[in-house]
């Protein structure tokens, strides 16, 4: 049998920090130049850049040089100033009023407007979705249509959603404890705007880097639900940021072309009005 070609056409990373560690605004291992020439050289077209703190992101979108890159920046607004606010986000009420304060300014430079989400926050322990703060967040997003970028686990999910059941929820690597596929499918099916995004996802990819079977079955069936990203959370994913979009063109490549295009670049336009590549 003839090995599938890897898929070509555009990337949407719809999980990207650009850090303190990376660059701090004039000094790091991974300026602006170069994290541009990596983007460009996977063929990644868009990002959802959120970043601690949220200087990285502004910086990103504010520079000429990105959009002659051909990257267009989905701005969020991170939850973190620092590795403190991790554990204690959801019931730190300055966490609330920074949100609220970065978002009435927006990005400014060459790719100026609003805010198009919150997160990525973590819940490392999923009671803590009833947090004070977790649910005005939620609330907060839901009203002011804001997508959200969620580390939590199924458990989380459930409880997030009961605080704004119209929010666009985006759960960053679709349980990284490694929810079963089953789980992940149930959730999908009750919640209609709920979104995977792929990186770390156990049991994702099998032999050769291709997708497992209950995976492929689960992406042909949510086609439009799906999305891949590169968590570069730390400044070695950004030394590997091209090995990591390759892998997933890999097994994109073993998808039917449409579904492919869609969880490649499609489903992360659509949500946010970008448009064909």
């Amino acid at each position: 049998m003839a090995q599938a070609a890897d898929y070509t056409g555009p990337l949407f990373d719809a999980h990207l920090h650009y850090n303190e560690e990376a660059w701090n605004g004039s000094v790091g291992p991974h300026s602006p130049t170069d994290v541009l020439a990596r983007m460009q050289q996977s063929g990644v077209k868009a990002i959802i850049a959120n970043s601690r703190p949220n200087d990285g992101t502004k910086a990103l979108a504010s520079l000429e040089q990105t959009q002659q890159a051909g990257v267009t920046v989905v701005p969020f607004i991170r939850l973190y100033r620092n590795r403190a606010d991790y554990d204690n986000w959801f019931r730190d009420e300055t966490i609330y009023e920074m949100v609220q304060a970065e978002f009435a300014r927006g990005v400014t430079g060459a790719q100026a407007g609003p805010y198009k989400g919150i997160g990525e926050f973590h819940l490392y322990d999923s009671a803590n979705a009833n947090g004070p703060v977790a649910k005005k967040l939620m609330q907060f997003a839901e009203k002011n249509q804001l997508a959200i970028l969620a580390h939590v686990d199924d458990v989380a999910i459930d409880l997030l959603m009961a605080h704004a059941p119209g929010a666009r929820l985006i759960w960053a690597h679709t349980g990284i404890g490694g929810a079963p596929a089953a789980r992940v499918d149930a959730l999908f099916a009750k919640y209609p705007l709920l979104m995977g995004e792929l990186s770390y996802r156990p049991g994702l990819t099998c032999d050769a880097g291709k997708l497992c079977g209950e995976w492929r079955a689960l992406l042909l069936k949510y086609p439009t639900r799906f999305m891949i990203g590169s968590d570069t959370w730390v400044n070695q994913r950004w030394q590997y940021y091209g090995e990591l979009m390759k892998s997933y063109r890999v097994w994109l490549g073993g998808l039917p072309p449409d579904v492919a295009r869609k969880i490649g670049w499609d489903n992360g336009a659509a949500l946010f009005d970008l448009g064909r590549r």
